[in-house]
């Protein structure tokens, strides 16, 4: 939702910032990898202690992520750049699960619903990506919903952050991203059937 209607307002800091890498040669590619690497990052302050610390590298890692799309839209984008991107996107996000569940093993039944969720949500994102290209409705039909990146981002951090909240904070991400995905599939059927009419 945030990443649908809010980027406006960062989009000239990513803008700027794609043109200052592109300018200094380097690929969406590179960025799409230091942006993975920063996000493993998270993961690792975070067992070691540094909360705070991972945040800050968590949302550096967001902002990476949403300039390497910038610097693809740029310059050619690339359709193995984009199994990059959403791969490791995926992989921050399973690292992120793993540390907090190796903190703190008395939530890892809320987390692995958590998982579940974000399974569900991406699978039906990916597929409906996949269908509406062969439908002919656009490139790749991008499916906003409730839970976005930047939510998930807040949402994790919020998790990271107050651990006192955790079982609380991991369960109302799972109802946001387990809603996210039957608002996805529903919105699939209208706008797939229409195309079949």
């Amino acid at each position: 939702m945030l990443d649908t209607h809010a980027r406006k307002y960062v989009q000239p800091s990513i803008d700027k910032t794609a043109h200052l890498l592109l300018n200094k040669g380097r690929t969406a590619n590179q960025i799409t990898v230091v942006a993975l690497f920063v996000g493993l990052a998270t993961s690792v302050l975070y067992v070691l202690g540094y909360p705070i610390l991972a945040v800050v590298m968590l949302w550096l890692s967001g902002f990476l992520d949403a300039v390497d799309g910038t610097m693809a839209r740029h310059t050619k984008t690339s359709p193995f750049g984009t199994v990059m991107d959403i791969t490791f996107d995926r992989i921050v996000e399973i690292g992120m699960i793993v540390a907090i569940a190796y903190v703190h093993p008395e939530v890892l039944w809320p987390l692995l619903l958590l998982s579940v969720s974000i399974i569900i949500s991406m699978t039906i994102f990916l597929v409906v990506g996949a269908v509406s290209e062969k439908a002919g409705i656009k490139s790749f039909y991008y499916q906003a919903g409730v839970a976005e990146r930047t939510e998930g981002f807040l949402l994790f951090s919020i998790m990271l952050l107050f651990p006192d909240f955790l079982w609380w904070s991991t369960m109302i991400f799972f109802a946001v991203e387990l809603f996210t995905g039957i608002q996805r599939f529903i919105e699939a059927k209208r706008i797939l059937t229409t195309t079949e009419s």
